[in-house]
């Protein structure tokens, strides 16, 4: 499986599913913006943030294994998370900012990230650990768990504030391969 073929379905994917539990958390939760400022250990980023880095795991994602620089908007998205816990922003910012993702992923080619396939990459973290990967090492190893690790502590925050949220939530897009008549009854 190439790089594209992994990562952009993913990514568009379950970045749609996340607008969908925070469109359910609007509907559900009186103050939903106040949903924003949640967090499920006090040394955890708050709901804001696990959103934000979220898109930005995708945009990384396509950046790196194409080797360019990052566009000053992806900059933003990194310091907009880093301090949501003071400014948590609104429910319609967060949505916008997946919107945004998507709308970047729903621009790129089909082959748009396979020329970084098995061209060395230097993962600098800010905290100085360096790592050498090849792309497809890199959209395996880091690319995607960083990006569940964002979605997936967005949904578990979603969950613990009583959004009413289920495994059919996270796994929307497997109902376009359901069999027909297999689905339960009621």
């Amino acid at each position: 499986m190439t790089p594209t073929a992994l990562l952009i379905p993913t990514y568009k994917q379950m970045l749609q599913a996340l607008a969908l539990w925070l469109r359910k958390a609007e509907a559900q939760v009186e103050d939903s913006d106040a949903l924003l400022s949640a967090r499920l250990a006090p040394d955890m980023f708050p709901l804001s943030t696990q959103v934000r880095f979220a898109c930005r795991q995708a945009y990384e994602g396509v950046y790196r294994l194409r080797h360019e620089p990052f566009p000053a908007a992806i900059d933003v998205l990194l310091d907009e998370g880093r301090n949501a816990g003071d400014h948590p922003g609104t429910m319609a910012e967060a949505l916008a900012r997946v919107d945004e993702a998507l709308v970047f992923l729903d621009t790129l080619a089909p082959d748009a990230l396979d020329a970084g396939a098995g061209q060395p990459l230097e993962l600098e973290l800010p905290m100085g650990l360096t790592f050498d990967l090849e792309g497809e090492g890199y959209a395996r190893d880091w690319a995607l768990s960083q990006f569940y690790f964002h979605l997936m502590t967005a949904y578990a925050i979603l969950r613990n504030q009583r959004v009413d949220l289920g495994k059919a939530d996270y796994v929307q897009h497997m109902f376009a391969f359901l069999r027909p008549g297999t689905a339960p009854a009621g």
